[in-house]
Order: C-alpha cells, then structure tokens, then sequence
C-alpha cells in the first residue's frame, strides 16, 4: 500500500520534499495557507551542492536554463574605489554557481508537482501523532492523516513550536536587510557580473540572476538607521548618497523591495519524534551570509526521501537526522561568524577585512568555497 506524506509549507524546501518523495513512491499532499503557491520574492544563490540536489529532484536543467552563472566580480568601497576585481574560472568552484530569481527556482519546483496534491488556503494549527499515525488539525475543523509528517514552514513553523514548545524566540542578528530585482538594468554592471560593496556595518551585493534580471540586497547593522524606519525605499534612499552612481541607478531602477529584519535560531538537539520530522527554515533557519538557505532545504529534501526509502519511517528519519542536523549545526555557526565580519562597524576590524580582501589569492577564496560546499552538501550518488 502506497504512504502518504503530510507535507507543510510550499516553499522551496516543502516543494522539494514533496518531489524527491514522490520520486520515491510516496502519495504525497501538501499544505499551504496562502491562496496561491506561487513564490514572489527576489533572487537565491544555488551553490554546487544545491544543483546536484535539483539534478536528483530532476529540475536541474530548467533551473539552469532560467539563471545566471556569473564569473566576473568586484569587490568595491561604499564610494566606488574597487578593492579588488574577480574572475573564476569554470570548474574552480567544485560545479556549476548558480543566482536565479526565486521565483524561477519555485516555479520550475511547483512545476514537477501534480496540482491535485496541493490544499491551498489550508493553515495547520496543530498535529496529533498516534502510533505510526499522524492527523493535521486545519485551520477550518478539518483533519488530515497520513503516515508520515514533514514541516518544512519556515522559521515560524507551528510543527517545530509543537515538537520544541518551550523553545525561545528566533534570535535576533543586529541586522536589516532590503532586497530587490530589477530587469533591464544590466548595462550598469558594465563588463562584470557581480558587484559587492563594503563598509562600515554595511554589505550590498547586485549580481545578474537570469538574461534581462540582477538581485540585490542591502545588508545594515541595525543602529546604523533609525528603529521606527521600516520602509525599503525609505532605507535604500537614507543610504544611497554613500554609494557610488551605479548602486544609485541600480537601486533607482528598482520597482519591487522587501525590507526584513534578519533572524535565525540555535541548534535543536533532534528534529523528529514518531512520524513527524522538520526540514528547512524550520528545522535549521540560517542567516543569508552562508548562502546556503535554499540549498540546504533541497539538500535536506533529497536526504530524507533516500534515507526513508533505505530504512523506512523510524529507522529513516534517525539516519537522516544524523546525516543533517550537524552539516546544518556547522553552516549555522559559519553563518553568523561570517555576518558579523560583514557588518562589522569597528574602523580597526574594517580596515584588517579589507587588507584580507586584498591579499589573499582568489584560488585560496575558492578552494575554501569548495569545501564548505561539500561539507554542506549530499552524499547523493
């Protein structure tokens, strides 16, 4: 008799799992409280380890074919003195580095699925496990049940709040970021592919993302504006006159922008109990700084489909747990190092990044890219 999964959430990492366990035999039916589940929303790197997960999802290609692979960079100060110029040769990264537009990416995902498994405009509010059994409470009185739980809802996610009650708040980071895509503007990135700017408590990377796209973001140390700003064009307009003209026409050009404030949360000692188990932002919310946010709900997505097909329900979502959670512990870590060397305000710790920027080889940047990638990747084969 074919299982049925119970999948929360149709973001990235919900779509994902809803595929790779469709691939490997399952019934599957996805919950999702929006009324659509199309993905507005703005850019996403897919690093090496993300698109050997989309080779095994079987969306690799069309992913591919809808992003950007970008081989020329420059590192620059907030005024537009460039600290350095960048070009990677193919291969160096480990595989193909990837920025897509995020609704390519969820479109190509929401793609491969059946629209009969989807309730839309279905909030969970609860679950109940009962032997190798689990029922969803709807936000409607009605129930669902299948054998096997996946709460991939992000870092709000009511699966992990009824699996870790008394767990605290998502933590803060000290940091705001406003994000943004534009078309038709990448005449102002001129011969480069990528520009990333550094200052005080102050990152901002614009990057082309597909033919005719560029995704950017602005990242900023909370204190540097005022706390009752909220507004992204409100922001982005307070800090352009410290950028040089191309952040200004690139920024200028840009209709559609989201202003968030940025969270993750510590290390969970286990994500599953019974039939139920979490994947993605819900199990694992990471800071963007490790670039790894939609890869590693894909990865997670692929892992769990392999390890319950290897070992069943039980013994399968042990074996996936040890094989994620301290791949997803270690990027976490990484995560927050790496945004608080990013965001730094103090002048002294400024001026030693940019010396680092300057000194050390690009190979050197690479071989460490490649093995963070691997060690945040799959043992897919």
């Amino acid at each position: 008799m074919t299982r049925t999964a119970l999948i929360v959430g149709a973001g990235i990492g919900g779509l994902s799992a809803a595929i790779a366990l469709r691939r490997a035999g399952w019934h599957v039916r996805v919950f999702e409280q929006a009324a659509s589940p199309r993905e507005l929303g703005f850019g996403v790197a897919l690093a090496p380890n993300a698109v050997a997960a989309l080779r095994e999802l079987g969306v690799a290609d069309t992913v591919l074919s809808r992003g950007f692979q970008p081989r020329r960079g420059e590192f620059r100060r907030m005024d537009g003195s460039v600290l350095k110029r960048v070009e990677m040769a193919p291969g160096s990264l480990g595989g193909p580095m990837l920025v897509a537009l995020r609704p390519a990416l969820h479109g190509a995902l929401l793609d491969a699925i059946d629209p009969a498994a989807f309730h839309l405009g279905r909030a969970v509010i609860g679950f109940a496990a009962t032997g190798d059994r689990v029922s969803l409470r709807l936000s409607d009185g009605a129930t669902a049940e299948g054998d096997l739980l996946v709460g991939a809802d992000g870092v709000g996610s009511i699966v992990r709040r009824t699996l870790h009650p008394d767990e605290q708040a998502p933590r803060r980071s000290g940091l705001v970021a406003v994000r943004g895509a534009v078309h038709h503007a990448l005449a102002h990135l001129g011969d480069r592919d990528s520009i990333l700017y550094l200052g005080h408590g102050v990152e901002s990377t614009f990057v082309r993302a597909s033919e005719t796209g560029i995704y950017w973001y602005l990242s900023l140390a909370q204190q540097l504006i005022p706390a009752e700003m909220r507004n992204p064009e409100a922001i982005v307009a307070a800090m352009a006159p410290q950028f040089d003209r191309t952040f200004r026409a690139i920024t200028s050009a840009t209709a559609d922008m989201r202003v968030d404030e940025l969270f993750d949360r510590d290390p969970l000692p286990w994500w599953s109990r019974g039939p139920v188990t979490l994947l993605g932002d819900a199990a694992h919310p990471v800071l963007p700084h490790t670039g790894q946010g939609a890869a590693q709900a894909m990865v997670d997505a692929v892992t769990l489909a392999r390890a319950l097909q290897q070992h069943g329900i039980e013994t399968g979502l042990r074996a996936y747990e040890r094989e994620r959670l301290p791949k997803t512990k270690a990027l976490l870590s990484q995560g927050r190092r790496t945004a608080r060397v990013m965001a730094t305000t103090n002048p002294i710790a400024c001026t030693l990044r940019e010396w680092v920027l300057r000194v050390i080889p690009v190979t050197t940047f690479a071989r460490l890219f490649v093995r963070i990638n691997r060690r945040a990747g799959t043992d897919a084969r």
